[in-house]
């Protein structure tokens, strides 16, 4: 099964050759701007498994779990694409909007609920964490 999918403009397109590790609502203060005031949806993959065309911008903070998170976008529309943290180098997470089939996209579960606003729609029928819950480690040598 490959998993394709892109920016808004088509600059940047990727192939993935592997199931979703994770599917998450993410509701973290960082999330919420770059998701213009709402949660993000991150598809976690394997890093090694996606295959990117095109140019990414990189934008490094430090995020809320106190980890540095890498954010890719395009340079040209803008459109956050991947997600990664420096703590999990083996991880990448793609822009759930940003998939060609957008129904892979189903979240298992709604992270750092503490930050969501008062206003914020989370689903009461998949499991939620107030803040980072753990992710799958580096493969085993």
């Amino acid at each position: 099964m490959t998993i394709t999918g892109g920016c808004l403009c088509g600059a940047v397109r990727y192939e993935i050759d592997a199931a979703p590790l994770a599917i998450r609502t993410c509701w973290c203060t960082d999330c919420q701007k770059f998701a213009a005031g709402n949660a993000t949806v991150n598809v976690v993959f394997p890093a090694d498994a996606v295959r990117l065309e095109g140019g990414l911008t990189d934008y490094a903070s430090t995020a809320d779990s106190g980890n540095t998170m890498h954010r890719g976008f395009c340079p040209i529309c803008g459109t956050p694409v991947t997600t990664g943290s420096e703590a999990r180098p083996h991880l990448l997470g793609i822009r759930g909007g940003t998939l060609d089939n957008p129904a892979l996209a189903r979240p298992e579960i709604t992270i750092w609920t503490r930050s969501a606003p008062s206003w914020a729609v989370i689903d009461p029928d998949i499991p939620r964490e107030e803040t980072q819950p753990a992710l799958p480690g580096p493969p085993k040598a």
